[in-house]
This record gives C-alpha cells, sequence and structure tokens, in this order.
C-alpha cells in the first residue's frame, strides 16, 4: 500500500471482489466486512484514509448475493500540506464559467443573475460588465473522506488548505475574443493539469469555444467538457447542444472519444478513464442555479488523479531551480512579490537566486524572503508547485511577466533569435518573410519578426516549415524543446522550438559586438 500511494502520489484505488486476471468474482457481505476491516487497519498503520467510492452486486455462480467495492485510499505525502490539481477554465463569454466557479468555492448556489461569480471577479469593470478580463485563482478542497471543503461555513483560504488533503486550483480566463492573449497567457504559463471547457446549453457551440478547444488540444491539456444552463431550456435542447460536441469530438482533427455522465457510477469511471486514457473526454450537463448534477462533477474532481508519478516528480526536484515570474505585485510591508510556477528544483526561504533577463541580457541577484502557497505560509518549495515568493526592497521596476528566477550555477541560456518547426493554422493568405507575430512560449509573450523559412518562400494554411524568428524588444530564455503559440489578428500557428542562437554572457555581462543598430553574436 505504502508503494502504491507513493506511486499514485498519495491516492490509491483498491477493487475488492475482483481476481488477479479481471475476473469479477464477488464477495459475501460478511467477507466484505472483513476485507475492508482489514483494509482499513492497513492505511491506519501508514496513516491515510479509505472512502468507499461505489458497489456492486455481481452474477456468480451462488445463492448468497456477492458484491464487488471500490474503495480510494487517500494519504497526503510527509513532505507536502496537500495533493494540488491545477485546472483551466475554457468557454465562451456568457457560458457560465465564472458562475459554476463561485458554485463550487463558495457552496452557494446562484441566483440565475450572477451573484456567485461576484467573488471571483477582480476588477470594478469586471463586477459591472460581467466579464472576466484578467486571470483569477479559485481553491476547491477535499478531505480525505473525499468531503468537499469550501467557503460555504464562512473559512478563510489557510483553513480550506489545513483541512483538505486534495486540493483543486482553478484558473478562471477570460471567454472574450478581446481577451484571448491573457486566455492563452494562463494557458502556456501557468501549466494546468487539465481543462475544463464550458459550453452553454442553449447557444451551443458558438463564438470562442472552438478556439479555446483548439488552444487545448494544441498544448496537449486534457480537458473535459461542462454543459451549464441547463435549466434555461428544454431536454431536447441540451441533448441538441451535447450530439454537437460529440459530433466535434469525433471529427478526425480531435480524434476524442465523448463520455456523458449520467451517474456517479459514471463520474467514478470517467475519472479513472480519463486519466489512463488522453482520447476521453467527459461530458457533464449541470446548472449553477438549481445545482442539477453538481454533485457528479465534485465526485470526478475528488477521484481526478494526478498526472505526473512520484518519479517523473522526484527528477524534476533533482534539477536546478528554475522559477517563471507570471504575476509581479508590490505588497505593503512585504515589499515586491511575484507569482508563478516552479518548473524545476527546489526553492527554500532565504534562498539567493539571479533573476532575468533583463532588457539588455542581464541577471540580478536577489533573495527569496518568504514564500505562500494557496495564501498560507510555506518553508519549501518542489517543482510543479505554484506559489508567490516575496523579494523584500527588490525594485520592481526592473521586473517583468516572463522573466526566470533560477540558481546562480546553472548560467542560463538567452537568445533573440531561434528556430521553431511550425505548423500555420489559419491565414488569410501568405505567411512570408518579414512577417510580425506575437510568440507565446511558456510564460514568454512578445512579438517575433519572421526572418527566414527554410526550404521555402511562404507558408499557406495547413502547411509546416522551420522558420527562424526574432524578437523585437529584448532578449528572453527559452528552451529547446518548448511549445510554442503564435497569433496575429486572425493567423495563428503551433510548433515547438528547435534550435537557439545563444547570446554569450560572461559573468551575467554581455559580451556581443554591436554593428549598425543591430545585436552580432
Amino acid at each position: 500500500m505504502k508503494w502504491r500511494l507513493q506511486e499514485g502520489r498519495g491516492e490509491a484505488v483498491y477493487q475488492i471482489g475482483v481476481e488477479d486476471n479481471g475476473l469479477l468474482v464477488g464477495l459475501s457481505e460478511e467477507e466484505m466486512r472483513a476485507s475492508l476491516k482489514t483494509l482499513r487497519r492497513m492505511a491506519e498503520k501508514v496513516g491515510a484514509d479509505i472512502t468507499i467510492l461505489r458497489e456492486r452486486e455481481v452474477d456468480y455462480d451462488s445463492d448468497v448475493p456477492r458484491k464487488i467495492t471500490e474503495v480510494l485510499v487517500r494519504k497526503v505525502p510527509d513532505n507536502q500540506q496537500f495533493l494540488d490539481l491545477r485546472v483551466a477554465v475554457l468557454g465562451n463569454v456568457d457560458s457560465g464559467k465564472s458562475t459554476l466557479l463561485g458554485v463550487l468555492t463558495q457552496g452557494e448556489l446562484d441566483n440565475g443573475r450572477g451573484r456567485a461569480r461576484l467573488n471571483l471577479f477582480r476588477h470594478l469593470h469586471e463586477i459591472q460588465s460581467g466579464r472576466t478580463s484578467s486571470i483569477s485563482f479559485e481553491i476547491l478542497g477535499f478531505n480525505s473522506k473525499g468531503e468537499v471543503v469550501n467557503y460555504s461555513d464562512s473559512r478563510t483560504a489557510e483553513e480550506i488548505c489545513e483541512s483538505s488533503s486534495k486540493m483543486i486550483t482553478f484558473i478562471d480566463l477570460a471567454g472574450h475574443h478581446k481577451y484571448l492573449k491573457t486566455t492563452i497567457f494562463g494557458l502556456t504559463s501557468y501549466c494546468p493539469d487539465f481543462a475544463m471547457l464550458v459550453v452553454s446549453a442553449n447557444t451551443g457551440i458558438a463564438g470562442t469555444t472552438r478556439e479555446h478547444l483548439g488552444l487545448a488540444m494544441a498544448l496537449k491539456v486534457p480537458f473535459f467538457i461542462v454543459v451549464s444552463k441547463v435549466d434555461l431550456c428544454s431536454k431536447t435542447t441540451v441533448e441538441r447542444t451535447v450530439k454537437q460536441l460529440e459530433r466535434i469530438l469525433k471529427q478526425p482533427g480531435c480524434n476524442k472519444l465523448p463520455l456523458l455522465v449520467n451517474s456517479d457510477d459514471d463520474a467514478v469511471t470517467a475519472a479513472q478513464q480519463f486519466a489512463q486514457s488522453p482520447n476521453i473526454t467527459p461530458i457533464f450537463t449541470l446548472s449553477s442555479v438549481s445545482g442539477e448534477n453538481l454533485d457528479l462533477l465534485k465526485v470526478f474532481l475528488n477521484i481526478l488523479p494526478p498526472l505526473t508519478n512520484s518519479k517523473e516528480q522526484e527528477e524534476l526536484m533533482q534539477q536546478l531551480t528554475e522559477f517563471q515570474v507570471d504575476e509581479i505585485y508590490t505588497v505593503p510591508e512585504v515589499g515586491t512579490v511575484v507569482g508563478g510556477t516552479l518548473s524545476s528544483g527546489i526553492c527554500r526561504e532565504g534562498e539567493s537566486l539571479v533573476v532575468g533577463p533583463t532588457d539588455d541580457g542581464k541577471f540580478l541577484q536577489l533573495k527569496v524572503c518568504s514564500i505562500q502557497r494557496n495564501r498560507s505560509a510555506c518553508r519549501v518549495l518542489r517543482a510543479g508547485q505554484a506559489a508567490t515568493l516575496a523579494l523584500g526592497p527588490f525594485d520592481r521596476s526592473l521586473l517583468r511577466k516572463g522573466m526566470v528566477m533560477v540558481s546562480p550555477e546553472m548560467n542560463p541560456t538567452i537568445c533573440s533569435v531561434f528556430e521553431a518547426e511550425i505548423v500555420l493554422l489559419f491565414h488569410a493568405t501568405t505567411f512570408r518573410k518579414g512577417f510580425q507575430v506575437t510568440v507565446h512560449v511558456g510564460n514568454v509573450r512578445q512579438t517575433a519578426i519572421v526572418e527566414k523559412i527554410h526550404g521555402k518562400d511562404k507558408l499557406r494554411t495547413g502547411e509546416k516549415a522551420v522558420v527562424r524568428f526574432r524578437f523585437i524588444k529584448h532578449p528572453e530564455y527559452l528552451k529547446i524543446g518548448a511549445k510554442l503559440l503564435f497569433r496575429e489578428g486572425v493567423t495563428k500557428g503551433i510548433g515547438h522550438v528547435t534550435d537557439l542562437q545563444a547570446i554569450i554572457t560572461e559573468e551575467n555581462g554581455l559580451e556581443e559586438t554591436l554593428g549598425p543598430g543591430r545585436l552580432t553574436f
């Protein structure tokens, strides 16, 4: 059990009454009671809790009714406060994303006029228009028995963290086309484990829904679909929307297998299958006003296992420290604070790191004063975790989104020119040398010029090529193999970085020669 919990990063599902070859034999009631008692004692020994997920009667050649039971064993790893999953929330404007999150995290149903989402908004203009324009984070906890822990009992975020053994962090993104760059930034830089695509039952697949679906596919983020507002329309309208979704998911471009969730049993199956096979896409139909089928989504989120196993995380933790800067704040009496994700290594309080690249390619030294995760203090940060770091009196004007904080011995490679293998998803005419696009690579977002298309003069929609880009403002820290998205108006493309022309830095100072108006390496 210890090994199983370690492999599943603190979670394991046991099926009682199933033989090793998968034959459903089942156990009589007395045998089942004894087996569960043994399992409970085993779990207590390793400090875990068990929850019965579902029970089934099986037809086996005997007069006594026989059952099989599925049990979830959960234990928070000794070196962690809780298990953490990040879920990005996508969907068209007015599809009910923020309202659904408000209902899940506040524990109160909506009044049909958007009361539940008011606590999620960060700006006055968002409250007035009812449209999300910035990225906000909301937390939903589950305790070791699988019960929901949220703000309903007037808890604070710290209390939710303390009483939860599993935390789901929802990244609420903008649905409006005007804020597409914010949504892309949220998907690329915050590294979500899963995406939740919210579709309104009465409008169906409209506006940016297809675009968001395409973004999740391009970035290889596993997604599930929630059809909201089912209380507003008839059963036939809901069925029509679900059929429309199933048709799109089965198309050659998507090649997914839709799985409609109608019962607790379906939700348990969906969670287990979804994590094992990336092709399965669960579909939920629910209402934030009547609360219909909301419990099914909670069951699904409770059982949903993390994507990476403990071995992969161990390997990442052994590398040198690298923290991506996604947000920058100034907090009174604390100083400059940066928010982001630790992509590799371990970061401790009081550690000295270097941050960069600045506009002239330098890296500056700084010290991490304190760390907070989900609004509660934390001494050690491990690879894959998101947190905010206080930097004390460090000058905020020297920082920008897209920078990295790394350990001084890393000697990071920075570049202004890089090559990428791309696929042009859409362009009205032809894509050629000199074209300017906004490039998104992880937390880096900057305009770049196409310098050269290898082996071709121009590209049309659907064509592949290796292209050389040059950042127009300042050098950035990139890695070979990183996923890349670029856009400009209706032009869109995806790909990955294949080659970097590194700027050689020596003792954190630039060492290149300045030609007439440009850098030469």
